[in-house]
């Protein structure tokens, strides 16, 4: 605002405009800055990569020879780092590798003889081993490099012809949370440019793909102080919510944030599991919301996807006796169509990443095959079920796929496919709004015309005695959509 040429821009469209004025008028020209954080990499800890330097008596350093790598951490009695004392003049703090002195001390024959060398007692901070682990899983038990460059190729090796001509190469998708963007992801991009110009990958990027998965909130609660206290341990009474400590029983303050250690609210999945099973846990968590957003965690709701996973297995297995339940019928169309509609919306969530709408279409698919035939429903109907169910509850679903009489194990097995026939609707219901109010509904044939959904509408008994023997003013047909009269 007042800003003369600025007026009205928005910061963007006005930086823009800015630098066009600079240099139309020969003061200034256009130009990108980088701003990038200090990478600490050296951290003062026991637990890390020891760095493959020794330093001589003068200071210089020296990387090791091939022949002395690795570099293996010592075994060390105690972890804490060494303490100062102010009162000694000679005492300085230091890491804990510093208590290993026979480690720290060696001599070393690097080509000109037996030296004192000193090993470095800070270690990497394991971002070293973060930034090209996905390598090592390509060729993990070569003993003479760290990936094969034929692997590398082959797996994460550009691939023009499904990625276009300028394809970099990498893994194709990786998930991560977000706070892996600025450190993780961006130290992984040098390491792994650095053994591009060196030779040794032909993929010049690490991944091609990054999708950042949202947070698991839950409850924390504070002191007084402000300090967190841990959240299983606060009891609610009366709308208030008490923690005793060491000095007592007192009232903390509710709040709501990332579940983790800082905030003394994680939830252990080991007790998930033993109280519900690993497949309950993951379909839980899958179904709890997008993917790449924050979602809240609630025990109690767990308890709904272990109802839809038993449901899923009372359609194979008899509780009762343990024989397997399906049948050999041909399913009808109204099981066809929806098992097909299934088939085609969870490839496409689970091709999306949307795994919490997947969930839902096939919890809505066990629910059609459980009313639909309560006495066994047909194999042929099952078996798509299972193999659709396979990504989120791996476990239950490789079990009844053996109960169902399959010998090669189910990750092998085909993902069923939609038949197209099936997915074309062959009626649709219309929402009758009369004055801006659903009235009523119709159904008519899907390729019906508008004055034949018109007409149906006009006739529909709700309508007619609604308009009293009164011509309607206007009749508007959404096809596919809604039938909307004003009287």
């Amino acid at each position: 605002m007042n800003s003369g040429l600025l007026d009205g821009l928005s910061i963007a469209d006005a930086k823009k405009t800015i630098i066009a004025k600079l240099e139309e008028d020969g003061t200034g020209t256009g130009t990108v800055q980088y701003k990038l954080r200090d990478w600490l990499f050296a951290r003062q800890r026991y637990w890390g990569e020891p760095f493959p330097i020794v330093y001589d008596e003068q200071g210089g350093a020296h990387a090791l020879p091939d022949s002395m790598l690795p570099v293996e951490l010592p075994e060390v009695e105690d972890y804490a780092p060494v303490s100062f004392d102010p009162d000694d003049a000679n005492s300085e703090p230091s890491p804990p590798l510093a208590k290993a002195t026979d480690w720290v001390n060696v001599e070393l024959d690097l080509g000109d003889g037996l030296q004192r060398y000193t090993r470095d007692t800070n270690v990497m901070p394991q971002w070293a081993g973060s930034s090209w682990y996905q390598l090592r899983y390509i060729d993990p038990t070569n003993s003479e490099e760290f990936c094969a460059k034929e692997n590398e190729a082959y797996w994460t090796g550009p691939r023009p012809e499904l990625h276009g001509p300028n394809d970099p190469g990498g893994v194709d998708l990786y998930v991560g949370g977000v706070e892996h963007a600025v450190l993780h992801l961006l130290y992984a991009r040098f390491w792994h440019k650095v053994l591009f110009d060196l030779g040794y990958v032909t993929s010049s990027e690490p991944y091609r793909r990054l999708f950042n998965q949202g947070y698991i909130q839950a409850y924390a609660y504070t002191d007084a102080r402000g300090v967190y206290v841990p959240a299983d341990e606060v009891v609610e009474r009366d709308g208030k919510f008490f923690w005793t400590g060491p000095e007592g029983e007192q009232e903390v303050a509710r709040e709501y944030g990332k579940m983790g250690k800082s905030l003394k609210n994680s939830v252990a999945p080991d007790e998930i599991c033993n109280d519900f099973g690993a497949d309950t846990l993951r379909v839980y968590e899958m179904s709890m919301g997008p993917l790449d957003q924050s979602r809240p965690w609630a025990t109690k709701d767990v308890v709904g996807a272990s109802r839809f996973l038993q449901r899923a297995w009372r359609l194979v297995v008899d509780e009762e006796t343990g024989a397997v339940r399906v049948t050999e019928d041909e399913p009808g169309e109204d099981t066809l169509r929806a098992l097909n509609r299934a088939v085609a919306g969870v490839t496409d969530d689970y091709a999306h990443l949307r795994d919490n709408t997947a969930i839902a279409k096939l919890i809505e698919y066990t629910n059609h095959l459980t009313k639909q035939y309560p006495s066994g429903a047909p194999r042929t109907a099952v078996e798509p079920l299972v193999l659709m169910m396979a990504p989120v509850a791996p476990h239950l679903a490789e079990e009844l796929w053996s109960r169902l009489g399959n010998s090669e194990p189910l990750a092998h097995g085909p993902f069923p496919t939609a038949d197209e026939k099936w997915l074309v609707a062959d009626s649709v219901e219309y929402p009758i709004q009369v004055n801006g109010k659903v009235r009523s509904r119709i159904t008519v044939p899907a390729d019906a015309s508008p004055d034949a959904i018109e007409a149906a509408a006009l006739a529909d008994e709700k309508i007619v005695e609604l308009l009293a023997g009164a011509a309607p003013r206007k009749v508007i047909v959404v096809p596919g959509k809604m039938v909307n009269i004003v009287k």
